[in-house]
């Protein structure tokens, strides 16, 4: 037997792992007599160890009172101490919670008395900022941090060796289906018990296929939401800092990655598919393998399992455990969400977050079949609807029309066809609901075909009937599954079980019959008729295009939105950037609707371009009445562009009584800046801080966003005088002290005038546009503007983005403060 000190741990020979009974008092006094600090100790949570956060005698945090579980040897924490240790020295950028020493340089470690018996106690460094656990949301960014830190734990412990890391430990995923066998009975519910055993043992029976291809190395095993702290000052909250290096072990590397994939899966509104980001940054700091790719969601599955039979089986051993209680809801949540999906699907999802997509896969394609699956209905007599967000069809909001599937079929049928089908994988726009705040089901993975006179349905090849049934039949043939779905009334004339040869009858079908065509692995999931978009390219990789099969092209002229974004950032200047980080295609829009080419509406509350709207029905006539007539510009004389501008000066009030046309709205501030320095003859120009105002030399010049030039500030011309900007929501002074920007404002005007410089011009957005969408404080343009008048200035009203009619009540932004300002831009 080895010696304590040697001795590491058999989580199989356990009989359970209560957390020690330690009091704040004991956490004091085994501070005090043994760790060298006098502090006050509150205690902290943990499955199995006993922790206490220790305050100095002036209330801040001094470090954390960590006191194993008794059954962890001395050995085994010196090499999480080692581990920690390493990760401090390799990854500088990240906060660890190392061991603290005393002045001798030894560790603050000692071994004490717990009613469980010896247990080794140290203090380990306090990180301030606060965990990322609890149900908050996670942003894409800061789950890419957590992959992060993955990774590059990984990478520095890839060759750390210590002999406390052999140890067996029931959180080490090579013994998953181990640990649920021995636990999965405290699950008190048949139906949960269930299913965690049923995948258990089909996530268990994937890695196996590729265990022995893993790397074994060192790994944390715990970078979980509970382990990862938030930066003190991060908004959203990015983790930089690292606790409790309590798993430390060898097992498979890939582990790493799973154990911080599944705890991000009980976060409020998290799916699988929002927790690829962190995939993707830990492959990009530490490559996976293929064979690790594969196992990656099997392994999160597992991690679930493990978590769901081991947070009962603590609860109930240790039933004092308060930790270990609070947790069994979201262990719950993480499972239900690991196996909210086929396997397959998220393994497919992975390869393509990891780029592996294009490693040959048991993915299904449809091979040229030996017979058509209709008899002697040609493809020429198939008309194929595009229900798709390009479809011309459905302009003038015809897709919210919950029967504009069967117009479209009616419509085709009436102009001749013979059949209509639809396409696969195309997203449909007839499926998308205007208001959702979530994504729904648009991506078909078959084909839906009406017929329109009496038709056969035969074998396209030589197979077996799986499934006869009314309204439904299914035939393997090769690699693959034929799915047929059809009217419940009709029979097939094959049963079950039965072998067909190519061209013999299926089942025969009247006019009007609808037809649902799938193919699908042979040994895949049966595919839901639509998926959501999200989930599209996993479950697609498990189909194929049943085109061929009526004599129809498979449709691979689908442009990939990744490509069409590499052709942007290849033509397009990168100043000219999307709003967001991973833009949707949008390629339609209808009223206060966007809609993406993955058929998703997304409510319009950021575009600034379309006062009504989009897709107006009176703009767009008006529009294509004028290109249809004439297209010139303003230099020839014709009547609309008289009427326009008529209509344009009867909207603005008296003495504003004429209109200057231009080309965009940076040439709209550019002139009304030349106008109004030219009409003072004094070139300053007062303008407020975060603006936007344009590209133009004089447009750039007032625009302060740092937002749209980083440089703006460093860069701004001497002739340019900025002013605070007045946002009550998140400027300086704000709620009711927003009062104060317009005095403040006046008095910057009014000592450029003593200076003998005094400005020509004051301008600024009379609604913030740019800067959110935040009303000025009452009053602060008759103050401002004012001044600028006072000292022979004019006041410069940029209504390109706020005004037009954009805020409905008031169609300038100017009167909404009851001002009249000298020149608008617009």
């Amino acid at each position: 037997m080895l010696p304590d000190e040697k001795r590491t741990i058999d989580f199989f020979t356990e009989d359970a792992l209560p957390a020690p009974r330690t009091t704040v008092a004991e956490a004091e006094l085994i501070a005090a007599e043994h760790l060298d600090i006098t502090a006050r100790a509150q205690a902290l949570g943990s499955q199995q160890d006993a922790n206490f956060l220790l305050y100095a005698d002036d209330g801040a945090p001094a470090a954390v009172l960590k006191i194993a579980n008794p059954a962890f040897g001395t050995v085994e924490t010196e090499a999480q101490d080692a581990a920690a240790d390493l990760i401090a020295s390799a990854c500088p950028d990240l906060r660890i919670a190392t061991v603290l020493r005393r002045p001798d340089g030894s560790p603050r470690r000692a071994t004490v008395d717990t009613e469980n018996g010896p247990a080794a106690a140290r203090l380990l460094r306090h990180l301030p900022g606060g965990t990322l656990s609890g149900p908050r949301h996670l942003s894409p960014g800061t789950v890419a941090g957590m992959g992060t830190i993955a990774g590059k734990f990984s990478a520095a412990l890839r060759d750390f060796r210590h002999p406390g890391l052999d140890r067996v430990l029931q959180w080490d995923p090579r013994h998953a289906d181990r640990v649920v066998a021995k636990l999965a009975g405290h699950i008190d519910e048949p139906d949960r018990r269930t299913a965690v055993r049923t995948a258990t043992a089909e996530a268990w029976a994937r890695v196996q296929e590729l265990a022995a291809a893993l790397p074994l190395q060192a790994v944390h095993l715990d970078l979980t939401d509970d382990n990862l702290i938030r930066r003190p000052d991060g908004r959203p909250p990015m983790p930089d800092g690292v606790i409790d290096f309590g798993d430390v072990t060898t097992s498979w590397a890939v582990g790493e990655l799973a154990v911080s994939l599944s705890s991000m899966l009980h976060h409020d509104g998290i799916e699988p598919h929002h927790v690829l980001p962190a995939v993707r940054a830990f492959h990009a700091v530490r490559p996976l393998s293929s064979e690790e790719t594969e196992v990656v969601w099997p392994l999160v599955v597992l991690r679930a399992a493990v978590l769901v039979a081991s947070g009962r089986h603590q609860a109930a051993v240790d039933e004092d455990n308060l930790y270990a209680k609070a947790a069994l809801d979201r262990e719950w949540r993480i499972f239900e969400q690991a196996t909210s999906l086929p396997l397959p699907v998220m393994i497919r999802l992975v390869m393509d977050a990891t780029g592996m997509a294009d490693v040959p896969a048991r993915t299904a394609r449809a091979g040229a079949p030996v017979r058509p699956l209709l008899r002697d209905l040609a493809a020429a007599d198939i008309t194929v609807l595009d229900l798709s967000p390009d479809a011309d069809s459905l302009d003038h909001g015809a897709w919210t029309d919950a029967g504009s599937e069967a117009r479209l079929v009616a419509s085709a049928f009436a102009d001749g066809a013979a059949a209509v089908a639809t396409r696969y994988a195309q997203a449909r726009l007839t499926r998308t609901p205007a208001l959702s705040a979530v994504s729904t089901p648009t991506v078909p993975t078959g084909i839906d075909l009406w017929l329109g006179r009496d038709a056969v349905v035969q074998a396209p090849a030589a197979g077996k009937v799986l499934t006869a049934a009314p309204g439904h039949v299914e035939l393997a043939y090769g690699t693959q599954t034929l799915s047929l779905s059809f009217p419940r009334a009709v029979r097939p004339v094959v049963t079950a079980g039965a072998t067909v040869q190519a061209g013999e009858d299926i089942t025969h079908l009247g006019p009007g019959a609808p037809v649902h065509v799938a193919l699908r692995d042979a040994d895949g999931p049966a595919a839901p008729r639509l998926v959501r978009p999200e989930y599209a390219a996993g479950w697609l990789a498990l189909t194929a295009d049943p085109a061929p099969l009526l004599g129809l092209p498979a449709d691979s002229d689908r442009t990939c939105d990744g490509d069409l974004l590499d052709r942007r950032g290849a033509a397009f200047a990168t100043v000219q950037e999307h709003y967001y980080a991973n833009p949707p295609r949008i390629e339609r829009g209808w009223r206060h609707h966007l809609l993406s080419t993955d058929g998703r509406s997304y409510l319009d509350i950021v575009n600034n371009v379309t006062p009504l709207g989009h897709a107006h029905p009176r703009v767009e006539q008006a529009v294509s009445r004028q290109l249809r007539r004439l297209n010139t510009n303003s230099r020839f004389h014709y009547a609309s562009v008289v009427e326009f501008t008529e209509r344009l000066a009867a909207l603005l009030p008296d003495p504003l009584d004429t209109v200057f046309l231009v080309n965009s709205g940076s040439e709209a501030v550019d002139l009304g800046l030349r106008l109004a320095i030219g009409a003072s003859g004094r070139p300053d120009v007062v303008a407020l801080r975060e603006a936007y105002h344009g590209w133009t030399y004089a447009s750039d010049a007032v625009s302060t966003s740092l937002q749209d030039n980083p440089n703006a500030l460093a860069t701004r011309p001497s002739w340019v005088h900025t002013v605070d900007s007045p946002n009550s929501y998140r400027g300086r002074h704000r709620g009711p002290e927003a009062v104060r920007y317009a005095p403040e404002a006046v008095a910057l005007i009014d000592e450029l005038a003593a200076a003998g410089r005094p400005a020509g011009a004051f301008i600024g957005e009379t609604f913030y546009g740019n800067a959110g969408g935040v009303a000025l404080p009452d009053g602060y343009l008759a103050q401002v503007y004012a001044a600028i008048r006072r000292h022979g200035g004019l006041a410069v009203a940029d209504e390109v983005q706020v005004g037009y009619g954009r805020l409905g009540h008031w169609f300038w932004g100017f009167e909404q403060q009851q001002v009249v300002p000298d020149i608008v831009c617009v």
